[in-house]
């Protein structure tokens, strides 16, 4: 799940058009009649996927610089801080990855960085645009080998792509990690709210290094995957099947046990997969960035974030769990969301899980994944991030987000591989 800066509605979640500080009084003066109706637009907000993404951030030239083109950028909280992430114009047409800073100058709003490459579109005419982290286009933008595969779940085929483990000497493709002698783990990664399977990609290198097959999947109403239940995300009570799906596909192939990478809902999604698939006894971990584990911290955040006064915010709520709400949401089947609460249900997680999460995190507040980690500290490690807001641990720090990953998922692949360990 991505995000914009914090003054334009992001792809990722809610900045809702319209609704500012002006707006929020005359709500509040219009409690009585006005709630159910906000309340209503609220849920539905928080359920229908954007479908068009807007584009706010702006490009004010681009020029050659002494490795390459350079773009200079209106300065914004997010354009401002080192790393590398992606620039999506032209409706989502063109996409381009931006490197370092090479310049910033405050006093006049601006700040030069390195263009590192254009996967599509003319970045020379471009006035606008969106920032995010997905920086690939896909496997092949990091020199993977991969195919497009079909998956199938109760909505019908959607795509996913398979990136090989790597081939071995021998020309096998057994796991390279040293504990993978006698098995094969698959990675299944699974983006977040509003975005797509690029998001995954930047997982992609870690789970080479550790010999894993990955299964990039696309999920319900993401504009890849069939538009299901008129439409409407299911907050992961229902995305989590075509995770199911994945997770069946990778032991189908060869795949002894999986490992899923949740980013954002993405998280959710793959709780809720540990919780309920019939596999779940093959999901050997979870590696979840800035994910949610409660949503109802999280749309209670996202509420005051908007200026909706708290009573409309829990009204929303309560439009999306019950079942005469479904008319005003156009849910097929009410939202659980107390399912969802794994702060509350924190001794129910048996499945080791690994969660990166931005302190500054201003979508998905890091709270609940804290309080997780003190509840259950035998099955979660949290590992804080700075400055990356949401979902960009990786981008920000590209070094530390792989050394986490790889040297505490090695260590779940070494003590599950132990010999008389629980499986």
């Amino acid at each position: 799940m991505e995000q914009q800066n914090s003054t334009a509605r992001g792809p990722g979640f809610l900045r809702i058009a319209g609704l500012g500080a002006a707006t929020a009084l005359a709500c509040t003066a219009l409690l009585g009649a006005g709630s159910s109706a906000l309340a209503a637009y609220f849920a539905r907000r928080i359920i229908t996927p954007d479908r068009i993404k807007t584009e706010e951030d702006e490009l004010l030239a681009v020029v050659r610089g002494p490795e390459g083109l350079e773009g200079i950028f209106r300065a914004t909280p997010e354009t401002t801080v080192d790393g590398v992430y992606s620039f999506h114009f032209n409706g989502g047409a063109g996409h381009a990855r931006i490197g370092a800073i090479t310049s910033y100058s405050p006093l006049e709003g601006t700040v030069q960085r390195r263009i590192e490459a254009v996967y599509s579109g003319d970045i020379h005419h471009v006035r606008w645009g969106r920032w995010g982290g997905a920086t690939y286009s896909d496997p092949g933008g990091l020199g993977l080998e991969f195919q497009e595969v079909t998956l199938e779940s109760d909505i019908g085929a959607f795509p996913a792509w398979l990136v090989p483990a790597p081939v071995e000497p021998d020309g096998g493709r057994r796991s390279r990690h040293a504990a993978g002698a006698a098995q094969q783990v698959w990675a299944v990664m699974v983006h977040g709210r509003g975005a797509t399977r690029l998001e995954g990609l930047r997982a992609l290198p870690v789970a080479q290094e550790l010999g894993l097959t990955s299964l990039l999947i696309s999920y319900r109403n993401d504009g890849e995957a069939p538009i299901a239940d008129a439409g409407r995300y299911g907050l992961g009570s229902t995305e989590w099947r075509e995770a199911e799906a994945a997770i069946a596909y990778a032991l189908e192939n060869g795949a002894t046990d999986v490992v899923l990478f949740g980013w954002s809902m993405g998280g959710a999604v793959s709780l809720q997969a540990a919780d309920l698939s019939r596999n779940r006894h093959a999901i050997r971990a979870l590696v979840l960035d800035a994910p949610v584990i409660d949503w109802v911290d999280v749309l209670a955040f996202q509420a005051r974030l908007n200026k909706i006064p708290a009573g409309v915010g829990r009204y929303g709520q309560l439009m999306l769990t019950h079942p005469l709400g479904r008319r005003l949401t156009g849910l097929s089947a009410p939202v659980d969301l107390k399912s969802m609460d794994w702060v509350s249900r924190a001794v129910e997680l048996r499945t080791p899980a690994l969660i990166m999460h931005s302190l500054d995190d201003d979508f998905v507040p890091p709270g609940p994944a804290e309080r997780l980690a003190d509840r259950n500290p035998g099955m979660v490690d949290f590992v804080p991030f700075h400055k990356a807001r949401h979902t960009k641990e990786w981008n920000v720090d590209r070094e530390r987000w792989e050394v986490t990953v790889r040297d505490w998922l090695s260590s779940q692949l070494e003590e599950r591989a132990t010999p008389g360990a629980a499986h």
